[in-house]
């Protein structure tokens, strides 16, 4: 028998193959769009950059080589990785339903532990700036909440020139000014709450959250349902072409 009719039977399937490498291209480019969170901050954007970056590596490599050089081991490692990562996310997603109340309070302990530390880094600050802007939002419950920080408390020892004020960050934005005012949120809260409105956002940044993600459900579930049928996708193309590659070796 000669060896062309040797493999007639079983042969590795380019769609798979190549449709496999076109998914890692895909997914990494996804990756990659998470690791602009890191500009952000709010954790060490260096550590969250290098466990993002890790994760894209080795699904890369693993995906892209294991595609390329018909490698089984890569291939297998690829599927499972990939499989971990789902069932993880699943995991927490399922925790956040059934926890969600434990969850509100650490968002709300996160909140105010970053007012205290606002101006001790400068990637947290940009954070909580961030947010308060997104969310039209002031403080984990409100603006009193900036009492934590040192710089705006209002206690009569307080020297700072930022004492009873908020970030800029808080400031209802005035769409006829072109240059942002940063001293808009100074002494503000010295007024009362009805006059405060004016000026700033009153609404704490936990409330606002919730009835963001309230009246965004759909569009988070679709993203989540997404990114859950494509890690499934992967999986399936990585097994199918691992048994592509065993039936071809059986007729060696």
């Amino acid at each position: 028998m000669s060896r062309k009719e040797h493999f007639k039977g079983a042969e590795v399937s380019c769609c798979v193959k190549y449709l496999l490498f076109g998914f890692n291209i895909v997914f990494w480019g996804v990756l990659s769009n998470i690791s602009s969170i890191t500009d952000l901050g709010g954790f060490d954007p260096v550590w969250l950059f290098i466990v993002v970056g890790g994760v894209m590596f080795i699904l890369g490599f693993a995906g892209c080589i294991g595609a390329l050089r018909e490698n089984t081991v890569l291939l297998k490692f690829f599927s499972v990785f990939l499989g971990l990562i789902f069932f993880l996310e699943l995991t927490a997603g399922i925790l956040a339903f059934v926890f969600k109340d434990w969850i509100k309070d650490q968002l709300n302990f996160f909140i105010n532990n970053n007012v205290k530390a606002y101006r001790d880094d400068i990637d947290l600050q940009n954070l909580i700036d961030f947010a308060q802007e997104y969310w039209s939002c002031c403080g984990a419950h409100g603006p009193n909440d900036w009492n934590l920080n040192i710089y705006f408390n209002c206690t009569e020892l307080n020297p700072s020139r930022e004492r009873c004020g908020v970030p800029f960050s808080c400031c209802v934005k005035d769409p006829a000014e072109d240059v942002l005012n940063t001293q808009c949120g100074y002494d503000v809260r010295l007024q009362v709450e009805l006059d405060q409105q004016k000026y700033i956002y009153t609404k704490g940044c936990v409330g606002q959250f919730e009835k963001w993600l309230q009246d965004n459900l759909i569009v988070v579930a679709g993203i989540f349902v997404g990114i859950a049928l494509l890690q499934i996708f992967g999986i399936c193309l990585a097994q199918n072409l691992v048994s592509d590659i065993k039936a071809v070796k059986a007729n060696w």
